[in-house]
């Protein structure tokens, strides 16, 4: 694939920041008509009374009202300190939405809509947000921070990696998760994007570099993001394919449907290990087909959000 034509591609969406907001009004107004409007936008200013917490902000009017002991929450103590990380290797820009019917798309665009959209979300909660992004290397960082001129440089990073060409590269995820854990001092919530397709990775190595993500006390959240129909289905018309690695430039002819069991079945077998994994180690794991939407990314924030705080 050459580079005009992927800038090309990638260009059909002049501005994510803007999609991604139009995706959190849709969605803020849908949740307000639903059964999950706790979740909305608007958290309670107000905590239970404990015995031994100082009587100096008890709300003596709500108390008149319900009977019942509640304290104030000032911002300081509801604000929210996140962390987005996006796997921006080789892998992560298949499948090309120009090739496949009914996909808009690729993985990474995908990652890079979705980590708008929490940002947008982030940024009307005031909670700060922060960034980094990886393939073989640790290519940028940016703490947690809640200033608008802070939001704006997530926002345009987010917006000009899309453009950048891709070239066939290996995943150093490991050593990068490695070193991203390190910078991460203050407790924050981790928002982590991959389709954690690598070759030759122990995976214990692996879940040694997710566990480091934790330290600290940080919440760990894995969104898996793959294609579900080609990546776990494997559905091909049942024509000769040339099947290339994006990151080795490998490649093998076959028919699809000859071996479409063998792969489901081995990739289901990942899969089921990586939610085991997650599961043991206390790290969230939400899988994410790239062609459902956003709505499963968001509801997840305000779920944890509401836990975090």
């Amino acid at each position: 694939m050459n580079s005009d034509k992927y800038i090309e591609k990638t260009s059909r969406f002049y501005n994510f920041e803007l999609l991604a907001k139009s995706v959190v009004e849709g969605f803020m107004t849908g949740l307000h008509k639903s059964p999950f409007h706790g979740f909305s936008s608007e958290f309670s200013e107000h905590k239970m009374y404990n015995p031994g917490d100082s009587t100096k902000h008890i709300d003596w009017k709500l108390f008149a009202k319900t009977d019942k002991l509640y304290t104030k929450r000032f911002e300081e103590e509801t604000n929210m300190r996140c962390h987005l990380i996006l796997d921006q290797s080789s892998s992560m820009h298949y499948p090309n939405p120009n090739y496949h019917a009914n996909l808009k798309f690729n993985k990474f665009e995908f990652s890079v809509l979705a980590s708008n959209v929490l940002l947008h979300i982030l940024k009307k909660q005031r909670d700060a947000a922060g960034l980094s992004l990886y393939d073989q290397e640790y290519n940028f960082y940016a703490p947690e921070k809640g200033s608008e001129r802070h939001f704006r440089l997530l926002f345009d990073t987010l917006n000009t990696a899309t453009k950048i060409p891709q070239s066939s590269s290996e995943t150093n995820t490991v050593e990068v998760l490695h070193q991203i854990a390190e910078k991460l001092h203050r407790r924050s919530m981790i928002f982590l994007f991959s389709d954690l397709f690598q070759s030759g990775v122990d995976q214990d190595r692996l879940f040694e570099a997710l566990r480091h993500l934790k330290y600290n006390k940080h919440e760990l959240v894995l969104f898996h993001v793959y294609d579900k129909t080609t990546e776990l289905d494997f559905q091909f018309n049942n024509t000769p394919k040339r099947f290339i690695d994006v990151e080795s430039g490998d490649s093998i002819d076959l028919f699809p449907e000859s071996y479409q069991n063998i792969y489901t079945n081995a990739v289901a077998t990942y899969f089921d290990l990586l939610k085991r994994k997650c599961g043991q180690y206390k790290i969230q794991y939400v899988g994410v087909d790239i062609r459902q939407g956003f709505e499963k990314i968001m509801m997840t924030y305000f779920e944890k959000r509401h836990k975090f705080l």
